[in-house]
């Protein structure tokens, strides 16, 4: 998630709003062959934050037209969208220990709901929790739910709460949000520990000792140096973009980005802070609002949503177009290589755009680099076999 850009955009879901009862959508397009046959996972969903909504259905239709929240089962198989890691998030807090505590009973909870949201569909889409898990349930056609962290902040002053976590299925932990906390500093935050605090070194050592994958998005260019040299498996940066293709501080330079890719890791391609990111006085108040929407009920979800596809219609958040953003995924893997990038838009927090508003619309991606000649093979490789490597070379170090 991005609510970074100021301490008010502490979204759950920035593209996520509106009416409680699913509408119907036109029939999709068909989805080009071989997209349909790829395993396709984003590394980065933050959808969780619809699942304790009154009146929301993940397994139903919601229409776009009424409804921002930009994934649901049905609109997954339009896209093709086989699976990813849905996201715990936790807004930063105060570090003291009634915010730790707070935060993570926050924490435990979402991962609660997330568990039982999938139970209830779990006719269509099933847990994984290791790279063979996610082939074993692509192959018997259902979709495929990881967990993960992002923001380290619900553990504590100590790392042991990682192995409770990964008891829950994590496989996936964030060290940091949009502002610094007591593992690391943001890139989006005054630095105050000029890296990894000590907790932070600590941190990675457990996380390695785990075989849980680190995810240095949001990270500070420090941090990012401090677990390259620390980390004994690679790293994952789950919804990043490059500086090049815009010069923000949530987003990588290019000699950090081959520095990842040296060390076996990946950079997942995101939507965001590709351009210039639209925010009114009045926009960052519903951000906030958003937020708290699994307690609104669904007359309060509707005006919500209402009022933010109001602001969307007349001005796009992001200044973003579909050729901007192939533009710069193609820099991603000319930079990285075609081994070391894999997907991660940020759907349900904050990503998408005009033309790429929702899952649905994952095939024009396929499409656009298979007439630009890259083969099958590469195809399934950024789709999913980077993220699926990544993971399976943390559990080997591990051993």
């Amino acid at each position: 998630m991005n609510r970074n850009m100021t301490s008010t955009m502490t979204l759950a879901c920035a593209l996520l709003a509106g009416c409680a009862t699913p509408a119907p959508t036109s029939t999709p397009k068909p989805v080009d062959p071989t997209h349909r046959k790829l395993l396709t996972l984003d590394a980065h969903l933050d959808t969780p934050v619809h699942f304790g909504r009154a009146g929301w259905d993940f397994g139903a239709r919601h229409d776009p037209a009424t409804e921002i929240a930009q994934l649901d089962l049905p609109r997954m198989a339009d896209g093709s969208l086989d699976g990813g890691f849905f996201v715990i998030y936790t807004e930063q807090g105060p570090l003291t220990a009634d915010g730790f505590a707070a935060a993570r009973r926050h924490a435990l909870e979402r991962s609660a709901l997330i568990d039982t949201t999938l139970a209830r569909h779990a006719d269509r889409i099933g847990v994984a929790t290791s790279a063979h898990e996610a082939r074993r349930l692509d192959a018997t056609g259902k979709l495929v739910a990881f967990k993960s962290i992002e923001n380290s902040y619900p553990l504590g002053e100590s790392v042991t709460a990682l192995g409770e976590f990964q008891h829950q299925g994590v496989r996936l932990v964030g060290v940091v949000h949009s502002l610094n906390n007591q593992f690391a500093d943001s890139s989006t935050d005054t630095p105050r520990w000029n890296g990894l605090s000590p907790l932070g070194r600590d941190w990675v050592a457990e996380m390695n000792r785990l075989g849980m994958v680190i995810d240095a998005s949001h990270a500070s260019d420090a941090v990012v140096d401090q677990l390259l040299d620390l980390s004994r498996a690679p790293l994952l940066l789950s919804h990043t973009s490059s500086r090049t293709s815009f010069d923000h501080p949530r987003n990588l330079d290019d000699a950090r980005i081959r520095r990842i890719a040296a060390a076996g890791g990946a950079v997942c391609a995101s939507t965001i802070y590709l351009g210039t990111m639209r925010m009114s006085a009045r926009r960052s108040e519903l951000f906030d609002q958003i937020d708290h929407i699994g307690g609104m009920t669904p007359a309060q979800q509707a005006a919500l949503g209402k009022e933010w596809l109001a602001l969307e219609a007349a001005t796009p958040m992001w200044s973003t177009s579909f050729d901007q953003y192939m533009a710069s995924l193609r820099h991603l893997i000319d930079v990285a290589g075609i081994d070391h990038v894999c997907m991660g838009a940020d759907f349900d927090g904050g990503g998408g755009f005009p033309g790429l508003d929702d899952v649905s619309l994952l095939p024009r991606i396929t499409a656009r680099l298979k007439a630009g000649g890259m083969s099958d093979e590469d195809l399934g490789k950024l789709w999913s076999g980077n993220l699926l490597r990544v993971l399976d070379a943390a559990a080997k170090a591990a051993q």
